[in-house]
């Protein structure tokens, strides 16, 4: 018999203060599927409904009323560590993109870029992928080998991982959530946890993206796998 079970709705939070941003994105990612299960323009209103509601995709702009987006980001990851971040803001500019990323969100996008790359976006990130605006990923990945650099060079043995962990690490580079890679490895989600928490402190990175990309240049990311 044909499954004609519907395709899972991956659930997903907005988060800006201009309206008309939220109305016309909230109707283009609903037209391809997407559930918006909230949305908030500032960020207790973030913070508040995001625990409400659970989303798997948080879209939210940086320059919100405090707390601002970085901040907001760090909380909802520290209380929901499966959750992918997108940030779309209207800057570009170095700083504003590397706080983006050390607060722990999985990509970053100009609101310049066209619908389609806007919902591609969105796509690859409810997916795990880490998805950059042309340019920023260069940008974050020289930061990202700078820091690895100095962090080497207080260090020159280099960190030492566990079997293990590298398998975990492997794993969260390729986007799966805590939940998945507990159930693919037969371990539970606290073991998974406390492993991740291991390689970051063994490798002196701050979160999942981070590990992303140090698994990317070590060779250990393939997305074919």
């Amino acid at each position: 018999m044909m499954n004609t079970q519907a395709p899972m709705r991956r659930r997903v939070m907005l988060v800006d203060d201009h309206p008309m941003w939220i109305e016309a994105l909230s109707e283009d990612l609903s037209e391809e599927g997407f559930d918006i299960v909230a949305v908030a323009k500032n960020g207790t209103e973030c913070l508040a409904r995001a625990r409400a509601t659970r989303p798997e995709v948080v879209v939210m702009d940086l320059q919100i009323p405090e707390p601002d987006g970085a901040t907001c980001i760090e909380h909802l990851l520290g209380e929901l560590p499966d959750l992918q971040v997108l940030v779309m803001s209207a800057s570009g500019e170095r700083d504003d993109v590397l706080r983006a990323m050390k607060a722990g969100a999985k990509g970053y996008l100009v609101k310049s870029a066209s619908k389609a790359e806007l919902i591609d976006g969105v796509r690859r990130t409810a997916a795990g992928d880490a998805v950059f605006t042309p340019g920023l990923a260069g940008l974050v990945l020289g930061e990202f080998r700078r820091m690895v650099s100095t962090a080497r060079s207080l260090n020159q043995e280099g960190p030492v991982l566990t079997s293990r962990e590298i398998e975990v690490l492997r794993r969260v580079a390729k986007g799966m959530a805590y939940r998945e890679i507990a159930d693919e490895l037969f371990v539970s989600h606290r073991t998974v946890q406390n492993h991740v928490h291991n390689v970051l402190r063994k490798l002196q990175l701050h979160n999942r993206v981070e590990l992303t990309l140090y698994a990317i240049d070590q060779g250990l990311h393939d997305p074919s796998e």
